[in-house]
């Protein structure tokens, strides 16, 4: 492996005819499907530079980043960063690559249920997040109101869909 670039977070690797990005140390992420006892689906909007637009997701982010930390603690981390809401319970649910094609990251899946709200949410400092509260009945009406309104769903919403009809 030929290592084209290195950079605080991503360095830019050849292997064969192959490039990719690769997390610096192979840092994992965590994305969380969640739901509120209301049955409401909890996303975020951000600003995502690499598309250009404001891009809408679970809560989601990296496992460590601040320190020491299983997958399980990032995601309760970042559930109640993103979102401002503690899970009861949250159970693990499987890990997968986020693009394979692109880069060597995996991302563990977690199902957030018994969520309380304790703070408003919208990220640590510098990550200008909103946070979306969609009746489940509703969500798909609205994920094509948003896509209409030129944001990008990113695709994995649906599989937290999935998971989260299934276990409603």
């Amino acid at each position: 492996m030929e290592t084209l670039y290195n950079g605080k977070f991503l360095n830019m690797v050849r292997e064969g005819r192959w490039e990719y990005c690769e997390r610096v140390h192979n840092i994992p992420a965590a994305m969380i499907f969640a739901c509120t006892p209301e049955g409401k689906v909890l996303l975020v909007e951000e600003f995502r530079p690499p598309i250009a637009a404001q891009s809408i997701c679970f809560p989601a982010g990296l496992v460590g980043d601040e320190g020491p930390e299983s997958a399980m603690l990032a995601a309760k981390r970042e559930l109640l960063e993103e979102t401002g809401f503690e899970a009861a319970e949250m159970r693990y649910l499987f890990t997968g690559p986020s693009s394979p094609g692109l880069t060597s990251e995996m991302v563990a899946f977690y199902l957030a249920t018994g969520l309380v709200r304790v703070n408003e949410g919208g990220g640590v400092e510098g990550e200008n997040i909103t946070v979306h509260e969609v009746p489940l009945a509703e969500i798909e009406v609205w994920l094509t109101e948003q896509m209409a309104a030129g944001k990008s769903i990113d695709p994995r919403v649906y599989t937290g869909l999935y998971f989260l009809t299934r276990h409603a």
